[in-house]
């Protein structure tokens, strides 16, 4: 299963440059990489991206996660799926830009 990321260009930047990162400022604050699953992925960049130009979207497959990965209860008592590790570079399955049509972030339709 693959999972989301949005960075801003300098977070996916800094991952590409350095291969790891700890995450946005929120997930350095709260211990664990915020990722989402597609299903959770419009609504987390309508609530904490918005108007934001500039991001990108990484999916991430879980099973490369591995042990790291765990599924916590969020948002409206969702699971969300957490990192407990560093972001890695090498783990991107892929990496599209996030652009803002309309005042909404629209996510790649057939991102392969």
């Amino acid at each position: 299963m693959l999972i989301y990321k949005i960075l801003t260009q300098a977070q996916w930047d800094e991952l590409v440059e350095l291969g790891e990162t700890d995450g946005a400022p929120i997930d350095v604050a709260d211990g664990f990489i915020h990722f989402s699953t597609p299903e959770q992925a419009q609504e987390t960049a309508d609530l904490h991206f918005t108007g934001q130009t500039g991001l990108k979207v990484a999916a991430f497959d879980t099973t490369a996660l591995g042990d790291a990965l765990h599924w916590d209860v969020s948002r409206g008592g969702a699971k969300f799926p957490h990192l407990y590790a560093k972001l890695r570079h090498a783990d991107v399955v892929w990496c599209k830009d996030l652009p803002l049509v309309d005042g909404h972030h629209q996510f790649p339709t057939n991102p392969t």
